[in-house]
C-alpha cells in the first residue's frame, strides 16, 4: 500500500472518530444515567428518585413550615374570640350566659347607685361608683377565675405530659394515654381532657378536639402540645422526645415563673404599700377631724378635686402593675 492511500484511510478513520464523539455519543442524560446506574444510583425520573425526593429533609421542612403558618392564622383568629364575654365565661367554667352576666352586672350597678344615692352621696361619685361596681368589679372577679383555674391546670400539666410519654415508649396508642390523664389526673386537668377524650370518642378529629382545649384554656402551654401534636400527625417524628422537650420546657417555665416572683416581691409589696397609704391617711384624718374632710365631700371643688386624685391614683396603680408584671 503507498503512502498516500494510508494516510487518506487514517485521516477517514480520525474523521470518522471525531464525528462519532461531537455527534452520535451518548448525550448528557445518558452518561448520567450510565454513571448512575454504575454507581448503584437511580436515574432521573425513576419511582425510587421520586420517593427520595418526598423523603428529602427541605420537602419535610418544608411541611412543617406550612404546618406552623396554619396553625398560627387559625391561632390569631381565636385570639380575637377570646376576649368576648362568652369565650370568658367558658375560659373560667361558668355555666352561665353572656346575658345573665350583663343583666347582673346591670342589677348590681343599679343597686350600687340606689344605695349610695339614699345616703346622700353626690351624683357625681354616684356615677363613678355604680361604673365600677357594674362595669369593673365583675369583670376583674370573672379575670381571677380564670387566672386560678389557668394556675391549677398549668401546675398538672407536666406530669400529663409525662404520662403521654412514658405510654408512648411503653407502646400505648395516643387515646389510652389521654385517657389516663382524664381519669387519674385532678381537676381542671382531669376534666379538661375528659372533653377532649369524648370528642375524639364521638369522631371529632385530635386536631379540632385541641383547638376547642386551647379555646377553653388559652395559655402558651396548651398552645404548645396542641402544635407539636398537630405536627406530629402531620410530617410524622418521635411523639416521645417531642413530648418529653415540652415537659421540660413546661418545668423549666414554671422555676423561672417562681424564680420571677421571689425576684418582684419586693417591688409588689412596694407598690400595694403606695397604693393604699392615700386610702389610708384619708381615713385615719376622717377619723380625727371629720369637718376638716367634710369638704371634699360637700363642697364641688372637693369633689372634683377627689374624682382627680381618684383618676390619677388609678393610672399610677396600672403603671405600677404593668412595671412589675414580667412576662416569660
Amino acid at each position: 500500500m503507498d503512502p498516500q492511500t494510508i494516510l487518506i484511510a487514517a485521516g477517514t478513520a480520525l474523521a470518522g472518530l471525531v464525528g462519532y464523539l461531537l455527534l452520535g455519543g451518548r448525550s448528557d442524560d445518558a452518561a448520567a444515567s450510565r454513571v448512575q446506574a454504575i454507581a448503584g444510583k437511580p436515574s432521573r425520573g425513576s419511582p425510587l428518585r421520586d420517593r427520595l425526593k418526598t423523603e428529602d429533609p427541605n420537602n419535610r421542612r418544608r411541611q412543617i413550615e406550612d404546618s406552623l403558618k396554619k396553625i398560627e392564622e387559625r391561632q390569631k383568629t381565636r385570639k380575637r374570640k377570646s376576649k368576648t364575654i362568652a369565650a370568658r365565661l367558658m375560659q373560667a367554667d361558668l355555666s352561665i350566659t353572656p346575658a345573665h352576666f350583663l343583666i347582673g352586672s346591670a342589677a348590681t350597678a343599679m343597686f350600687t347607685a340606689l344605695l349610695l344615692f339614699v345616703f346622700g352621696v353626690p351624683p357625681l361619685m354616684v356615677a363613678g361608683a355604680a361604673f365600677v361596681a357594674g362595669f369593673g368589679v365583675p369583670r376583674f372577679i370573672l379575670n381571677m377565675l380564670i387566672k386560678r383555674r389557668q394556675k391549677k391546670f398549668v401546675q398538672n400539666f407536666a406530669d400529663g405530659m409525662d404520662i403521654i410519654v412514658r405510654g408512648v415508649r411503653t407502646g400505648l396508642p395516643l387515646g389510652d394515654c389521654l385517657r389516663i390523664i382524664a381519669h387519674e389526673s385532678p381537676d381542671p386537668l382531669g376534666a379538661e381532657f375528659r372533653r377532649v377524650v369524648e370528642a375524639e370518642s364521638v369522631g371529632v378529629p385530635i386536631e379540632i378536639a385541641l383547638e376547642q382545649l386551647y379555646d377553653r384554656l388559652p395559655i402558651s402551654e396548651v398552645n404548645f402540645f396542641a402544635t407539636v401534636l398537630n405536627i406530629q400527625k402531620t410530617t410524622g417524628g418521635n411523639l416521645a422526645e417531642s413530648l418529653s422537650n415540652l415537659s421540660n420546657v413546661l418545668r423549666s417555665r414554671k422555676i423561672l415563673a417562681e424564680k420571677i416572683k421571689a425576684l418582684s416581691a419586693e417591688a409588689k409589696v412596694s407598690a400595694i404599700i403606695i397604693g393604699a397609704l392615700p386610702l389610708v391617711v384619708m381615713g385615719l384624718v376622717w377619723m380625727m377631724s371629720p369637718d376638716y374632710m367634710a369638704e371634699l365631700f360637700t363642697t364641688e371643688r372637693g369633689q372634683t378635686n377627689l374624682m382627680i386624685g381618684a383618676a390619677m391614683m388609678g393610672i399610677g396603680i396600672l403603671i405600677m402593675r404593668k412595671m412589675i408584671d414580667f412576662k416569660y
